[in-house]
């Protein structure tokens, strides 16, 4: 509404203050005839501006689809040109006693050469208005894309903030359980084995967790690291299907993005289930694209809704939606006795990570 009414605004001005219709009639333009002229000149621009402002700029300009944007943009230009062309060369406007001005232009021209100069007229102003309108659009979306730039520096900044006041003394930390996995080496295997699965989860979490993109095969291991650790736990009792890709083909991803999920599934689904516990993971590769589909049983009729609002969960929306932006689909379901996570993600391979970072370094100057 805002655009239309400035664009028409702007119209109607400039036609009042036509210096060329002053010199021919003695006067201004009347105000009310200036405004319906206004008015039927660009209502034809709606067949552009709304498929500009809502389909074409968002779906694919802003997604680097520039030669689709090209040919839908010539699609719908052409169409408005035509509609507005025709608006002008063949409504009889000498009927019409507040419309003057399209009759006084086409008076006594050919039919073919009216519509010749209705269509060079409707061209000049269906771009100008498209222009106009994409402008603003442009400007809102980059507008937006800066604060929504700044709210994730904020927030990676809080992050990184939480992530050191949790790393007192790593090496401590790391020093104690190496000692631990020494003294059950003999007493206790298995409870050795748990603490080094746990050891190597805690490294990852502490060093490789504040980096930006990580390998997706580190992110495959730290996600096997932590089943085994619960297939521990559970021993016999869980039955668990796990399908992994076998070659991650130098892909990158946002560091414990995938976890949550399934540290989710023990968590509120296994954990409540007293008799057979099952829980199926199946990742695959689609080119880029990483495909999760995720399923554990639920006690029947006890439906638990911090599956879909646990803070876990939340903030793995939070991250999909600012690290990877129209990059991304989430969906999940609470069924009755099922929890289902369908993640599709589009990722980077490793060579583009390194040419983000080259382009990201400033320029070293030498005098």
């Amino acid at each position: 509404m805002f655009f239309w009414s400035f664009w028409g605004l702007w119209l109607t001005i400039t036609r009042l203050l036509n210096p060329k219709v002053l010199k021919e009639t003695g006067h201004l333009p009347d105000l009310l005839q200036t405004i319906g002229e206004v008015f039927f000149f660009i209502l034809p621009q709606v067949i552009l501006v709304y498929p500009l402002l809502y389909f074409i700029l968002p779906r694919y300009v802003f997604n680097g689809k520039y030669i689709k944007a090209s040919i839908w943009i010539v699609v719908f230009m052409l169409l408005s040109i035509s509609a507005s062309a025709a608006l002008i060369a063949y409504v009889p406007w000498h009927k019409v006693w507040w419309m003057s001005s399209p009759n006084r232009l086409f008076q006594g021209v050919p039919t073919s050469t009216k519509l010749m100069m209705a269509w060079f007229s409707a061209t000049q102003g269906t771009l100008s208005g498209a222009a106009l309108a994409a402008s603003f659009k442009m400007f809102k979306h980059y507008y937006v894309k800066n604060l929504r730039n700044i709210q994730l520096q904020k927030e990676n900044t809080a992050a990184q903030m939480q992530l050191l006041t949790a790393q007192v003394h790593p090496h401590f930390l790391f020093n104690t359980l190496n000692n631990i996995y020494s003294q059950t080496q003999l007493e206790s295997p298995k409870g050795s084995k748990m603490i080094m699965g746990l050891s190597d989860m805690l490294r990852y979490i502490l060093y490789e967790g504040q980096k930006p993109l990580v390998p997706l095969k580190q992110e495959l291991m730290m996600i096997t690291e932590y089943i085994n650790l619960e297939k521990i736990r559970y021993g016999n009792k869980l039955d668990l299907h796990v399908l992994m890709p076998g070659q991650p083909d130098n892909l990158c991803i946002a560091p414990l993005l995938l976890l949550p999920f399934v540290e989710n599934c023990f968590k509120h689904g296994t954990s409540k289930i007293l008799e057979r516990p099952w829980i199926n993971l199946a990742i695959e590769l689609q080119g880029t694209t990483l495909v999760m589909k995720l399923m554990n049983g639920q006690v029947i009729g006890k439906r638990n809704d911090e599956n879909l609002s646990g803070i876990g969960i939340n903030n793995v929306r939070q991250r999909l939606e600012l690290l990877y932006t129209n990059k991304y689909d989430l969906q999940i379901r609470n069924e009755e006795d099922v929890f289902v996570v369908d993640l599709k993600v589009e990722l980077i391979t490793e060579k583009d990570q390194q040419q983000e970072v080259r382009l990201q370094k400033p320029e070293t100057s030498y005098a």
